[in-house]
């Protein structure tokens, strides 16, 4: 590795640090513009955490130490999944450990320790949330391994940045395993990033609230943090998809020309597909809650259709 690649790893974590909350902005204007409402600002985001970021942190005085080291363990976990996702270049420090069972492990030990930390004071509404978080875990994380393992039967490896230097080298075609793995993808994002049509992150009503319900307990920096995980995990799962189903405009090694042009289009493709998430969250409504079982249970099916339509079909 050479001086380079340390540099565009280092910029790929500041790039997550300060993208993520402006995406989560982004994606509040365009629904605020679709519904004809005034739309928040761009740095909204950022205002809200620094404003929690000043604020004292309550700790209930039955909370053990758990429920204190949940929100690092929660932000590492998000930090080091964008990290290993090859947004700006492929050639990066982390791309050994870049491993697609890694990235679904990185985010399973989180909801892990969010959902003990908000069983761990025993109020209602929290262990209500980590049951109805550990549903959807449960539920998504198969689907999610089944889109992985089309790009990696693809691509012949388990390597996020092999799999995505081997697709961004295919011709422009649409691969039937890749359409079926793209919707049960876009479906599981929805899922595990509490996005409308699963749950609604602007709610705090007890019979729809999935996300909201694990942290309404925490105030202060620990409120920040988890905060600023949501935003990361869905700016990963955004960068994710697009590594995924849209290569193209990722540097390979050794191509220095490629790396000036990465970040203008990893962001003009984050502004298109933000877009497209506040557009779905538009013409979508919430859904019950005892319907989110088959809404995964379809994802599922698509991603085992799509493995099966690449393994009989080879397309």
């Amino acid at each position: 590795m050479t001086a380079l690649d340390w540099i565009v790893q280092f910029v790929g974590i500041l790039l997550a640090l300060a993208a993520a909350p402006l995406f989560v902005g982004w994606v509040n204007q365009c629904r605020a513009w679709l519904q004809n409402r005034s739309a928040p600002p761009l740095l909204q985001p950022f205002r809200l955490l620094h404003k929690l970021f000043w604020k004292e942190s309550v700790v209930a005085h039955d909370a053990t130490a758990l429920y204190r080291v949940a929100p690092y363990v929660v932000f590492g976990c998000m930090l080091l999944a964008s990290m290993i996702i090859p947004t700006i270049s492929t050639n990066l420090p982390l791309a050994p450990a870049a491993d697609a069972i890694a990235l679904v492990g990185l985010f399973a030990l989180a909801r892990l320790f969010i959902s003990l930390a908000a069983m761990d004071i025993g109020t209602a509404f929290g262990t209500m949330g980590a049951r109805r978080e550990m549903l959807i875990g449960f539920l998504a994380e198969p689907a999610f391994l089944m889109v992985l393992f089309t790009a990696s039967l693809i691509s012949n490896s388990t390597s996020l940045a092999t799999i995505v230097a081997s697709l961004a080298h295919r011709e422009l075609t649409i691969l039937p395993s890749l359409a079926f793995a793209g919707l049960a993808f876009t479906m599981v994002s929805l899922a595990e990033n509490a996005r409308i049509p699963v749950d609604n992150p602007a709610t705090h009503l007890e019979l729809t609230m999935i996300h909201e319900a694990l942290v309404l307990e925490y105030s202060g920096r620990h409120l920040a943090l988890l905060e600023w995980a949501g935003m990361l995990k869905l700016f990963a799962y955004s960068c994710a998809g697009l590594a995924l189903f849209f290569p193209w405009g990722v540097a390979q090694a050794n191509d220095h020309a490629a790396l000036l042009l990465a970040l203008p289009v990893l962001l003009g493709k984050l502004a298109v597909g933000g877009f497209a998430l506040a557009l779905i969250e538009t013409i979508l409504a919430k859904m019950r809650i005892f319907r989110v079982p088959e809404f995964l249970a379809t994802a599922f099916l698509l991603g085992v259709l799509a493995l099966l339509v690449h393994l009989l079909l080879g397309a």
